[in-house]
């Protein structure tokens, strides 16, 4: 292995500790090195914080050494003022006379220009050094602003022959979740909600399982809740609206309801393009990624309207003859693996 793609995927492994907490900026991981020495490193903090150059600068104790450094970086240093100053200016100003980066800024007040005043400044800049990787790295953030829509990820359960649920006459009178998936697979699921900026459901799924969609049994934030209610059926004591995370709802019904305790009600036109509208809608908001949870129907709207990016299918291990079918989905599988007795399969939409 090169020693530059060495120290671009250890920017990566670095830049994944912002994952859930950094949007709307990016997960970048930064390393410095000097006379083949690892003498500082950072990630990207929670958002408003210090970006990976800055924490990884601020980390080297001989700022001396920085004069002969070499600085790495997953993707292109900021060139603008945000909520921090430009990133490429602190390196200029520290003196760093080589940058090596994975990859460029897609954001419009970006997009070069960080590359471009480091090297007016003198540096020897480097890049794209792994760029499919840190493609695939900071996908949430290149799709949100090159697609101007956040990163779709549809999830569901569905037992070895294709069912997401069995007849409803053989489920249990108060409306709560059917289990395919085993108690590991669901805190997986719960780790995937920590990570990711909202979670999507449609109407009957609500009605039925009345989830709580929020954080329990992983460390981590709670998403938005993305509720799509076009009649606004679902009573305001569903768990959605229990005050546990904020809850945004899609409807085209005039309300008295009003913004309340984290609850937002959004008119939009059913009629038309709905998928479409929720996606400028959450680009809007600033929302980089989404799971799509349920149901059926929703699930295939999004699958129909190729509007998705990734897929996470748990199989399990029962049969059940009849019921709701699983969405049918035809896409790349880039992997699979077992989680006791689940199986987990990732598609990819190309």
């Amino acid at each position: 292995m090169k020693i530059h793609e060495k120290y671009i995927l250890r920017c990566i492994e670095l830049g994944k500790n912002g994952l859930g907490t950094t949007a709307p900026n990016p997960m970048v991981g930064c390393v410095i090195i000097c006379d083949n020495k690892i003498i500082g490193e950072g990630f990207t903090n929670p958002y408003g914080g210090s970006h990976a150059e800055v924490n990884a600068i601020n980390s080297v104790r001989d700022k001396a050494l920085l004069k002969k450094a070499t600085l790495f970086v997953s993707l292109e240093p900021c060139s603008h003022f945000g909520k921090t100053p430009p990133c490429s200016d602190l390196i200029i100003k520290s003196g760093i006379p080589r940058v090596v980066i994975g990859m460029k800024d897609p954001h419009s007040k970006v997009a070069g220009k960080g590359i471009s005043a480091l090297r007016k400044a003198g540096i020897q800049v480097t890049y794209p050094v792994l760029e499919d990787e840190c493609l695939e790295h900071h996908k949430r953030f290149i799709t949100y602003h090159l697609e101007k829509r956040p990163y779709i990820i549809l999830k569901w359960a569905e037992s070895s022959d294709g069912y997401l649920a069995p007849r409803k006459k053989s489920r249990e009178k108060e409306p709560q979740p059917f289990w395919i998936s085993n108690r590991y697979s669901k805190q997986l699921v719960h780790q995937w909600r920590a990570e990711e900026q909202a979670i999507l459901v449609g109407t009957n799924t609500v009605l039925e399982d009345n989830p709580k969609l929020n954080t329990r049994t992983w460390v981590g934030k709670s998403p938005l809740r993305v509720v799509l209610d076009r009649q606004l059926k679902i009573p305001l004591t569903n768990n959605v609206f229990d005050n546990s995370a904020n809850t945004l709802v899609y409807t085209e019904t005039d309300s008295d309801r009003r913004v309340q305790d984290g609850i937002e009600f959004q008119k939009i036109d059913f009629t038309q393009n709905v998928i479409e509208a929720i996606c400028e809608d959450l680009h809007r908001r600033q929302v980089q990624s989404i799971i799509v949870e349920g149901g059926a129907q929703t699930l295939s709207s999004f699958i129909k309207a190729k509007a998705w990016d990734e897929a996470r299918i748990f199989v399990g291990n029962s049969e059940f003859g009849d019921g709701l079918r699983a969405p049918a989905i035809a896409a790349k599988e880039i992997k699979r693996t077992h989680i006791a007795n689940d199986t987990l399969r990732i598609l990819k939409n190309d």
